[in-house]
């Protein structure tokens, strides 16, 4: 079961040489195998890869990642240009209660752990406001799943409040939020039904769940979902599906280094993009490495090396194609993230200037003035979103629903992105 790419035979150095050796890569195809070729090139064309051409990016030998990145970087620059998106957030942690336990996260806590059980109307204003007054534009809202299905407590602080369900709450705040502030919900509270979506989606301008993996496998006893049930492939893709059927902007992935097979991660892209091939909804993939963490089951687990991350990034555009977003958090690879851009990503996710991040809250977020710096450095252009992508903005489409086309419009400039640019958080207009 073991997962990733050796590093053996790979530059050591992840600084200025690698980011050289990347960007000295002028033919992708030259010095690859028959097998690997057969895989790229109709990538290269503009042809949607079969599975059996997926499968093929397996046999990658770890002297032909550079080639595999600058074929990603190709189709990017083919579909997305030079801009690179982030979305200025604060991270609004609603209930960090669970019914679920993964093997490898220290954001879910029970009733004897949490300082409360849920935050208060008037702590989540608190924290909008506060971000809004720092150019923050979305609201993120990330809970444990459906706590009131394990917890009496959970269960009697919601009716005491009004409440039936954690999502009914979701609702209210996400209203709250939208009236009393300038900033855009998006919600990403784990599997939903149809119905629980339908009523979020009037107060969300997008949601999201990660799929992190396809493989039941991953599910079984030992595994890092064994007692996670809304973890099952199943139930994830259901939320997706429930989602294209609505037209809903949203945001998936999948999270590597959890003991997935590399095949299982291109299956789980394969999915994806299935699911993006029938409602075309999918507004962007975010690929994010496994963390070890203490006091976790998965705590001794080794983490996915660079070139791994780098391969599933590179290999992630091959398979979505030049006009997918695609999203490595800065965050989780401090040392090595503007590699990335020469993997083929064209979006940073959300970056905070006020909120930890409450699921990796041993890694910091950049600072937009350094995320702008170093993007800038390797020829991008860092470019303010909102939790809508651009793409999803035209009314036509029926991606926004009435309420909320206008406010979205309001706030953005003639190519979708926040009204004055990077220059609102750094100082310049460049």
């Amino acid at each position: 079961m073991a997962s990733g790419l050796s590093s053996k035979g790979l530059t050591a150095t992840y600084g200025t040489d690698r980011i050289a050796a990347l960007l000295n890569v002028n033919d992708p195809l030259r010095h690859l195998s028959d097998g690997m070729k057969r895989a790229m090139e109709p990538a290269l064309e503009g042809k949607v890869l079969s599975k059996e051409q997926a499968h093929m990016l397996l046999g990658c030998a770890p002297d032909e990642l550079d080639s595999i990145c600058k074929a990603a970087s190709i189709l990017r620059d083919r579909g997305k240009g030079h801009d690179v998106s982030f979305s200025p957030k604060v991270f609004i942690p609603l209930t960090m209660l669970c019914r679920d336990f993964c093997g490898y996260c220290t954001f879910r806590q029970d009733p004897a752990q949490a300082p409360h059980l849920y935050m208060t109307p008037e702590e989540v204003l608190e924290v909008a406001r506060a971000g809004e007054r720092l150019g923050c534009t979305e609201a993120l809202f990330t809970l444990g799943e459906r706590p009131e299905q394990r917890y009496p407590e959970a269960k009697e602080w919601l009716q005491r409040h009004g409440y039936k369900t954690t999502l009914e709450y979701l609702l209210y705040v996400s209203r709250l939020v939208l009236d009393e502030t300038s900033l855009l919900p998006h919600g990403n509270p784990g599997t939903m039904s149809r119905r629980e979506m339908e009523g979020l989606r009037d107060v969300n301008v997008s949601m999201g769940v990660m799929l992190e993996n396809i493989s039941q496998r991953l599910c079984e006893p030992g595994g890092p979902h064994e007692l996670a049930p809304s973890k099952y492939p199943r139930a994830r893709m259901k939320t997706i599906e429930t989602a294209g059927k609505l037209k809903i902007p949203f945001t998936t992935g999948i999270l590597i280094g959890i003991g997935e097979t590399l095949e299982e991660r291109v299956d789980s892209l394969l999915a994806i993009r299935e699911l993006h091939q029938r409602y075309g909804h999918i507004q962007e993939v975010i690929i994010q490495n496994f963390r070890a963490k203490p006091n976790t089951a998965m705590s001794g687990h080794s983490e996915p090396v660079a070139d791994d991350l780098l391969w599933t990034v590179a290999v992630a555009r091959l398979i979505l194609g030049p006009e997918a977003n695609i999203q490595v958090p800065p965050n989780l690879s401090a040392r090595e993230y503007p590699l990335f851009l020469l993997a083929g990503i064209n979006d940073w996710g959300g970056i905070s200037p006020i909120t930890i991040d409450y699921v990796n809250p041993e890694a910091p977020w950049p600072q937009i003035a350094t995320l702008d710096k170093k993007t800038r450095e390797l020829g991008f252009v860092l470019r303010p979103r909102l939790p809508v992508y651009p793409e999803y903005l035209d009314s036509k489409d029926g991606y926004l629903r009435d309420g909320l086309e206008g406010r979205v419009k309001s706030m953005t400039d003639e190519d979708g992105y926040v009204k004055g640019g990077i220059g609102r958080y750094v100082g310049h207009t460049s």
